[in-house]
């Protein structure tokens, strides 16, 4: 089968042909492909061609793909078995990595998605605190649960949708949506608030407005306001977990929230996500206290052992240090390509993660990162992916490398880059 063929096929039995909108192409016109293999750093797909890969699956495969050991990983317990739907020594081997390694985490619960995480750690929070509101910030996407959807980035940011469609009116009411950055709306929101503020949700690296770093002192004040008032601080870190460090971003910024969600990185490219904090927390978490939360394949013995041999390696190898300066090279070089074309531009970069925002202005929040230039973006995405490059097709969506990336790729990147930069 072709690219044509399979999107044509799925249009008529999936919704715009996929499973999640960005994957239309939609914002950046053009066809959409359809990949059908990936090895190490690059990707094929279904018409042959090959893109040296810096979408990663939207940023779980920091090994590349199909590394070895997580595929022999997988085969040996699919071999034992896919699901159990009881207590596997898998779940409790990843768990034990978790509570070693993340520093707010001393207990965790596992559930398939981003999303499910949120939704939980949001829920969780309500109960210990007996609050409602809870405080979000405009462009930050913490997966499609009802209340976190509101002004969120992602998805929502790429297509203009107003994120409440479907939602009603009583349930949006109960999230405040402040600006990312902004340490005196928070203090306001506060002030007329704080009694009913639950939790304050927080994508510590911004990664679904496109890469946004916190400003210096933005997390250690929403540290100190919600311990002040009360109130419970959640750090998503589906984006940021194990793929800034082997704590995540509370590792790398030294600010712990109460409760962390997980994702991407933790399941090795398999359906994976987690809440977790400190045992008097969680302990609220029934079958221990009274916040119910379940999942029928919760814990799945083949996601959770991908997830804890990725873990492992990542500990083993400590690649961190090589993934920043290897991904700096390749921003500077970008850079130095469109400086010399005169093309305005920013870029964000937190380690391995980053955003290259078609504007001349520092992106420092959402109203920052909407200034961007999609039409271009849109252009570029499309040159880029005639010279072979495949990068996330949104301009509101971080790219990212994995140790599975060499200098190689870096040099063919960026001469390909130069490439389309002329052509556009």
């Amino acid at each position: 089968m072709t690219n044509e063929s399979i999107i044509k096929e799925a249009s008529e039995h999936l919704p715009g042909g996929v499973n999640s909108p960005v994957r239309a192409f939609k914002a950046v016109g053009g066809k959409p492909i359809s990949l059908v293999r990936g090895k190490g750093s690059k990707v094929w797909d279904a018409d042959g061609r090959e893109y040296i890969d810096f979408l990663c699956s939207w940023g779980p495969l920091i090994l590349g793909h199909a590394h070895p050991e997580v595929v022999r990983e997988a085969r040996e317990v699919m071999e034992q078995g896919l699901s159990f739907g009881l207590t596997n020594p898998h779940e409790v081997r990843l768990a034990k990595i978790v509570t070693a390694k993340v520093p707010s985490i001393q207990k965790v619960r596992f559930v398939n998605s981003g999303t499910e995480a949120t939704m939980s750690a949001v829920r969780l929070a309500r109960g210990v605190t007996g609050r409602k509101l809870v405080v979000k910030f405009d462009g930050c996407y913490h997966g499609h649960y009802d209340s976190l959807l509101v002004s969120a980035g992602s998805g929502v940011a790429t297509f203009g949708i107003p994120g409440t469609p479907g939602i009603p009116d009583e349930i949006a009411s109960l999230t405040l949506v402040l600006p990312f950055n902004d340490i005196e709306a928070v203090k306001e929101a506060f002030s007329r608030h704080g009694e009913e503020i639950a939790c304050v949700i927080v994508e510590p690296v911004a990664g679904n407005m496109g890469v946004v770093p916190p400003r210096e002192g933005f997390l250690e004040f929403l540290r100190e306001i919600t311990r002040k008032n009360g109130s419970i601080l959640i750090f998503d870190e589906v984006i940021t977990g194990f793929r800034l460090s082997s704590g995540g971003a509370q590792q790398y910024f030294k600010v712990e929230p109460d409760i962390t969600c997980l994702g991407k990185v933790l399941g090795g490219g398999m359906p994976v996500g987690a809440y977790g904090g400190s045992n008097e927390i969680m302990s609220r978490v029934a079958p221990e206290g009274e916040v119910y939360q379940a999942g029928t394949l919760s814990g799945n013995p083949v996601a959770m052992a991908c997830g804890a041999r990725t873990l492992e390696i990542l500990m083993e190898e400590h690649p961190y240090a090589t993934l920043d300066s290897k991904t700096a090279e390749l921003t500077d070089g970008i850079s130095s390509i469109l400086k010399e074309k005169g093309i305005p531009h920013s870029i964000n970069r937190v380690g391995s993660m980053f955003t290259l925002f078609f504007t001349g202005r520092k992106v420092t929040n959402y109203e920052d990162a909407k200034s961007s230039d999609t039409e271009l973006f849109s252009r570029f995405f499309n040159a880029l992916l005639k010279q072979g490059v495949l990068i996330p097709p949104s301009q509101f969506e971080a790219w990212f490398l994995s140790t599975a990336h060499t200098d190689e790729d870096v040099s063919s990147a960026l001469e390909r880059i130069g490439d389309a930069v002329r052509e556009i």
